[in-house]
């Protein structure tokens, strides 16, 4: 049997700001980009800062399943890979993405805000 470990406790620490944050995000774009920013400190956390990613690394994609893309260099890492495989990593991943495509879709059905910003 192996051992898994968990970032449940990162997740729990990073959700309450995360959830402000696209709750007060007036576009589509403003949820991507609280989605990459989340993931970038959810990797320095979980990694202990040794894993730096640049904003390009982590895309949200509310068309795919999961909702997100890891580059391939990130991806491609012996200790990213030993630690995504062995690890909670991609379902807490994938449940701020979850939370940021259901916030991403609500504004681009409901643009009113975002128009609203752009004439001021």
């Amino acid at each position: 049997m192996t051992r898994q470990r968990s970032f449940a406790k990162i997740e729990k620490n990073l959700l309450p700001k995360f959830r402000n944050n696209i709750s007060t995000a007036e576009s589509t774009e403003d949820v991507k980009k609280f989605f990459v920013y989340v993931m970038q400190d959810l990797f320095n956390q979980a990694f202990g800062g040794k894993l730096d990613l640049a904003y390009d690394d982590i895309k949200l994609e509310p068309d795919l399943t999961p909702p997100f893309i890891l580059n391939e260099q990130v991806r491609g890492r012996e200790d990213f890979a030993s630690e995504w495989n062995a690890s909670d990593l991609p379902r807490v991943m994938t449940r701020f993405a979850e939370l940021a495509v259901n916030r991403y879709k609500h504004l681009a059905k409901n643009p009113e805000k975002t128009e609203a910003k752009i004439r001021m």
